[in-house]
């Protein structure tokens, strides 16, 4: 019995000392290179540091492993501003006052701006708002590819051709992640379903997938070098994207070699067998147990928490896996909280506002600037910029002008430390302009009085129960004696508009604004229409409408900026990132009747065919001869630009060669202005079918009246290539292939033909 006692005495005191011996803090030595710190740091962590630093710990936070030094880790997320922070474990406001945020323009309107440096002072003004927010990473930006404009999460991302994407994703990746702050490219990939996000299957080509929807995340990966990426909720080859073997394996760690963290958007993870097996390396989750409600600190029964350990400790899985994902979690560790940093960064500093504004200025897209009846005669009659000086009565209309749109949408609403509205930007610039000008308000429709968003409201009261038939009569009656009339419409981010977690339901304008258009033109031409939407939206009125404006979701310098274009005291450069369709059928994807998808009752799952394969967006109007209201690429200017005769260095060229092509461009008009020179390539004679052309380069030009400037393009044998699915590779085929240089993809002023041998 006294050897019993003994025995128990002892094995209980080396259960003590074990313990003591676990928690004493380690220091380990810094000044070796970091992936051999890695490997120290992974031999020395017990089985439950490292199943604890591969899921969450509260809504957007991961534990460290303070034993060893390592720090919380915190994400939040963006991509457009710095999310207000929650509680630990609800999505209710935390109720700091000190976590409000610059909202920076939607990453549409980024795309818009066709100017990569753009881009990179993007990624620095909001890392430092993280870096002081003590945030880790981003969890942007994102670059899922626009298929049809009824997509509600659309104005999160990057337009609709995988070039333009690939070029504007890189530099903000590296701007972000030079403030220490991680970037985490989203929605990888194939993410075009906002309804049925969980549950759609996409049936895909592999030339499809290569060519048109993954280019841009692999930009991100080994170019912008990102530090993380989020899997997609939507299925591919029957598995979900968060944890999907080709997707994760062995293209994203396999084929380009990733040696970040493949993060799960939240909720994403449905198994924990494939979480462990296919490349999920951090779980985050909606709810405590990571997909609906869920039990008490239920994050240890997340799918990479307790049931990976037991299958772990019952021998089911091994712990190969496991490393590999500490390994990657350490090493964002030290490229984040371990990277000795001494850095704050700023919060809302008058830079960021420039920043702000700066992008919205250049992302803004004059879409039409002629009077009707007179736009014909030689010349034109240009409406725009609005004459302050002129002008005496100025009459704003819709709820638009007066709502904030960086409240709701979904994961990217923030808690804005101002936001002008569009009327009152406007009216503040004309009265500065003018101080006797009249500036008159008609709401002209209501659609939407919701007064909060998770917890942040929206400012002025947007609650009105006049019917539409009186919100008309109103407008009209006040449009007949104004000077200009400009209606701020469009889309909001309410359900089913520009939304996260729903598509839209047609792809008119909602809330009656057709019938507002076609009555207020019949009272007075001189209408200015700004499109505010992540969105195109069918213009039935289009020919009617003297100047159309395309103006974003553009944050916290809206109203700004807008009416720095409108005024012209900025002078409109943006050019569309997507094809803006006159019909809804026009769009590949409903023509073919391929979105969305069909429901499969014996898998609970949406199977949805992409039948358009390759030819989204420019690719399908040259394919199908469509016209769209608005082509790819278009954007007009209050000057005029001419573009030379392009010239190639070389007739022809080699596999290992590269080709340059120079065209002078000149600013014909009064004042200075920005052009965009594009650049496509189209293949003469394929053995495959290939889109007619393609964007292969460009470059954003500012020019002074009167000044001419040449513009280089170079190209090299990626640009001619095509993934021949057949060898799993890409192919570039000796032939012909012409460069079509211009303004626009229906804007084409010079085509030069060359050979590659």
């Amino acid at each position: 019995m006294m050897k019993q006692k003994i025995f128990t005495f002892c094995l209980s005191l080396a259960v003590v000392v074990a313990a003591h011996a676990q928690s004493k803090p380690v220091y380990l030595d810094n000044s070796k290179p970091v992936e051999q710190r890695i490997e120290d740091a992974l031999k020395r962590m017990t089985l439950d540091e490292k199943i604890a630093v591969i899921h969450a710990q509260s809504k957007f936070s991961s534990a460290g492993v303070k034993r060893l030094g390592f720090k919380d880790f915190w994400t939040d997320d963006g991509p457009h501003g710095v999310r207000p922070d929650v509680l630990w474990d609800e999505w209710e406001q935390a109720g700091q006052t000190n976590d409000s945020c610059v909202a920076f323009p939607a990453l549409t309107c980024l795309a818009a701006t066709w100017n990569p440096q753009m881009a990179r002072l993007y990624g620095v003004s909001l890392g430092e708002e993280a870096l002081y927010r003590g945030k880790n990473m981003i969890l942007g930006p994102g670059v899922n590819i626009y298929r049809t404009p009824l997509g509600g999460r659309n104005f999160e991302y990057m337009g609709e051709d995988p070039w333009l994407a690939s070029r504007m994703v890189v530099p903000y990746i590296q701007g972000l992640q030079s403030n220490g702050v991680a970037a985490c490219v989203k929605h990888y990939a194939l993410n075009n379903d906002e309804n049925y996000r969980h549950q759609v299957n996409v049936i895909v080509d592999d030339r499809t997938l290569y060519e048109i929807y993954l280019p841009a995340f692999k930009a991100a990966i080994e170019e912008g070098k990102a530090w993380g990426i989020m899997g997609a909720y939507n299925l591919y080859q029957n598995q979900h994207n968060c944890h999907n073997a080709t997707m994760l394996n062995r293209i994203l760690k396999g084929e380009w070699a990733f040696d970040g963290v493949v993060v799960s958007d939240w909720g994403g993870a449905h198994n924990t067998d494939e979480a462990v097996r296919n490349g999920l390396d951090m779980e985050f989750g909606t709810w405590t147990d990571g997909l609906t409600m869920g039990a008490t600190n239920a994050y240890d029964n997340y799918y990479l928490a307790n049931a990976y350990k037991k299958g772990i400790i019952e021998g089911k899985y091994t712990t190969k896996e496991l490393d590999d994902k500490v390994r990657r979690v350490l090493r964002l560790f030290y490229r984040t909280t371990m990277n000795g940093q001494s850095r704050v960064g700023f919060l809302c500093s008058e830079s960021h506002y420039e920043t702000a504004r700066r992008i919205a200025q250049e992302g803004i897209v004059l879409l039409k600037n002629d009077v009707p009846g007179v736009s014909k005669k030689k010349g034109g009659t240009k409406l725009l910029p609005i004459d302050a000086t002129k002008a005496k009565r100025v009459l704003v209309v819709g709820e638009n002008a007066m709502k904030m749109m960086t409240v709701g949408g979904g994961s990217s609403s923030l808690k804005v430390q101002r936001e002008i509205l569009p009327f009152d930007g406007l009216r503040e610039k004309l009265i500065s302009v003018n101080p006797q000008i009249t500036v008159d308000y008609a709401r002209g429709y209501v659609g939407d009085t919701v007064q909060s968003y998770n917890g942040v409201t929206v400012g002025r009261s947007l609650y009105d129960i006049r019917p539409a038939e009186e919100l008309t009569r109103e407008t009209v009656e006040k449009a007949k004696n104004a000077d200009y009339v400009v209606f701020f419409g469009g889309l909001n981010k309410s359900n089913f508009q520009d939304c996260e977690g729903h598509d839209r339901k047609e792809y008119g304008l909602p809330y009656h604004q057709n019938e507002l258009i076609e009555a207020l033109v019949k009272v007075n031409p001189r209408l200015i229409y700004v499109n505010i939407s992540g969105n195109a939206v069918e213009m039935p009125w289009k020919d009617k409408v003297a100047a159309i404006v395309q103006g974003w979701f553009i944050g916290s310098e809206a109203g700004h900026a807008l009416a720095d274009i409108l005024t012209g005291e900025a002078n409109p450069s943006g050019k569309l990132p997507f094809t803006w369709w006159t019909t809804l059928n026009d769009v590949p994807a409903h023509r073919l009747n391929a979105f969305p998808g069909e429901w499969r009752a014996d898998k609970k799952i949406i199977d949805e065919e992409y039948k358009e394969g390759l030819f989204v967006g420019y690719r399908g109007v040259d394919k199908y001869k469509t016209k769209p209201a608005f082509a790819f690429g278009h954007g007009l200017s209050y000057t005029t630009f001419k573009l030379g005769k392009a010239i190639a260095d070389k007739k022809t060229m080699t596999a290992d060669e590269q080709i340059s092509f120079t065209v002078s461009v000149t600013n014909t008009g009064t004042c200075a202005g920005a052009e965009v020179v594009q650049l496509y390539v189209s293949d003469l004679k394929s053995s495959l079918p290939r889109p007619l052309k393609e964007l292969k380069g460009f470059q954003k030009v500012m020019l002074q009246p009167g000044e001419t400037r040449n513009v280089t393009i170079t190209i090299g044998k990626d640009a001619l290539s095509f993934f021949d699915d057949t060898k799993h590779a890409w192919t570039a085929e000796p032939g012909d292939f012409e460069a079509l240089i211009g303004t626009a993809s229906d804007c084409i002023s010079s085509k030069v033909k060359f050979t590659l041998q």
